[in-house]
Order: structure tokens, then C-alpha cells, then sequence
């Protein structure tokens, strides 16, 4: 079974309680201590009782993260965040890249396989 890495998780070790918090840090690329600032902000100034209720509902309803996901390559959890965050924008920035190597690789192609008098004769004289 491959686990979806768009998909919000609690992140049970990274966590205080039971990771809500943690996962909402993971799933959005904030800093876990501004979420549990913002969410005890909200418990104390806001809503009490709907903040706490909100907190346990989502403890119950949210599946813990994956071993498998648990993947600590800066690049990689950054990539994912940017998924989850805008797919279009992440997919234009894909294509870019591949437009980018794809360019380059014509270019050396292009190098290589051109009429290169100095690349001949360099050839030429290690023969």
C-alpha cells in the first residue's frame, strides 16, 4: 500500500497531545511552535469550548502519519508542501525544470555533434 502524500496526517512524533498540531505544521510548511501559539491563542481569546471540541475532533477523525512518510530530506518535504499548497504551480514548476534540462541537453548535443574544428583536432591528436 503506497500512502498518499497529499493527504493531512497527524504526526505522532512531533507531538504534544495527539499531533494535531504537528500534522497541521507538516501539511502547511509553518513552524510547529507558531501553530500551537496560534492554536492556544485561539482557545483562550476566541472560542473556548469550539476550538478544544474542533482539536478532538480532529485527533479522532485523522489517521497518524506513516513510518514510510517520515522521509527528513529538506527538498523532498518541500516539494510535497508546495503540492499540497498549489498542484498547478508545483506542476508548472516541473515542466519548467524539464524544459530547462531538456534545453541543456540540446545544447551539449549541439556541441558535441556540430562541425568543431577544435574539439576534431583535440580528438585527432589523442589518437
Amino acid at each position: 500500500m503506497t500512502s498518499n502524500r497529499t493527504k493531512f496526517y497527524l504526526d505522532k512524533q512531533r507531538a504534544k497531545w495527539s499531533g494535531v498540531c504537528a500534522g497541521i505544521a507538516d501539511y502547511t510548511g509553518i513552524n510547529v511552535g507558531w501553530v500551537r501559539f496560534a492554536a492556544i491563542v485561539a482557545t483562550v481569546t476566541f472560542a473556548f469550548p469550539w476550538t478544544l471540541l474542533a482539536y478532538w475532533i480532529a485527533a479522532k477523525s485523522f489517521d497518524a502519519k506513516p513510518i514510510e512518510l517520515y522521509n527528513r530530506d529538506p527538498e523532498e518535504l518541500k516539494f510535497w508542501q508546495g503540492v499540497r499548497q498549489s498542484p498547478s504551480r508545483t506542476t508548472r514548476d516541473v515542466k519548467s525544470r524539464f524544459r530547462e534540462i531538456d534545453r541543456r541537453l540540446a545544447d551539449m548535443e549541439l556541441y558535441y555533434t556540430s562541425k568543431n574544428t577544435a574539439l576534431s583536432n583535440e580528438i585527432e591528436s589523442l589518437r
